[in-house]
C-alpha cells in the first residue's frame, strides 16, 4: 500500500458519513463516490510523483555581492564565474536585488538612445532598458528581486522565468534569506533527464 492510500484509506462508512454531511441531495451512489475517489487518488499520485521541487535542482553555492561592491568588481565576478547575473545581498543574506550583465551594460551602451532591437522588444511587451548611473551594485541592480521558495515545483519556477523574461531566481527560505539559485539552464538540464 503506498503512502497516499495508507494515510487516507476510506471505508464505506466514511463515504456514507460524507454524503450525509453534504446536507443536500447528491445523485451519486457510494460505489460512484468510491470510483471518483480512486481516480482522484491516482491523479494525486501521478502529480506528486512528477513534482520536482526547486530545492532538488537549485545551485546551493551562489556567487553574491553586497550593495556597496564596486561595479568593476561585480563585472569581474560575473566574467570570471561565467554567469550572467547574481544576487545582491545585505549583511543578513537577504536578497536586495539582482545585478546582471544587462545592468552593467546599461552603464556603457544606452547613452545615445535605444537600439532598434530595444524598440522591438518594447513593442513585444518588455520595458525599454533604462540608462543607469552609479558606482556600486546597489546603484544599478534590479530591485526588488523576484524570488522563489525551495519547496516550489520547478514548473512554477519555469513559468515565473518565462513570464518575467528573466534568467534566474534566487531561492529564499521562510525568512527570505538566500539559500540557492535556480536558472533556466538548471530546469532544462533536469527536464532533459526525464
Amino acid at each position: 500500500m503506498d503512502r497516499l492510500q495508507e494515510n487516507y484509506d476510506i471505508s464505506d462508512e466514511d463515504l456514507r458519513a460524507a454524503l450525509k454531511e453534504i446536507k443536500t441531495y447528491v445523485d451519486i451512489t457510494e460505489e460512484d463516490l468510491r470510483k471518483i475517489y480512486t481516480i482522484a487518488l491516482r491523479h494525486a499520485k501521478e502529480r506528486l510523483a512528477s513534482k520536482i521541487s526547486v530545492s532538488d535542482v537549485m545551485t546551493g553555492k551562489v556567487i553574491t555581492v553586497t550593495g556597496d561592491v564596486d561595479i568593476h568588481e561585480a563585472a569581474r565576478l560575473l566574467s570570471e564565474n561565467r554567469i550572467s547575473g547574481m544576487p545582491v545581498v545585505d549583511d543578513k543574506n537577504h536578497v536586495a536585488g539582482i545585478i546582471s550583465e544587462a545592468d552593467i551594460l546599461s552603464l556603457a551602451g544606452m547613452k545615445k538612445g535605444h537600439t532598434f532591437k530595444d524598440i522591438l522588444r518594447h513593442v513585444l511587451g518588455e520595458p525599454l532598458p533604462e540608462r543607469r548611473e552609479g558606482n556600486t551594485a546597489k546603484d544599478i541592480m534590479t530591485s526588488p528581486a523576484i524570488t522563489v521558495k525551495p519547496d516550489a515545483d520547478i514548473r512554477d519556477a519555469a513559468k515565473i522565468l518565462d513570464e518575467k523574461r528573466i534568467k534566474r531566481l534566487p531561492v529564499v527560505d521562510s525568512e527570505n534569506r538566500l539559500i540557492g539559485i535556480i536558472s533556466r539552464a538548471d530546469i532544462v538540464k533536469v527536464m532533459s533527464k526525464k
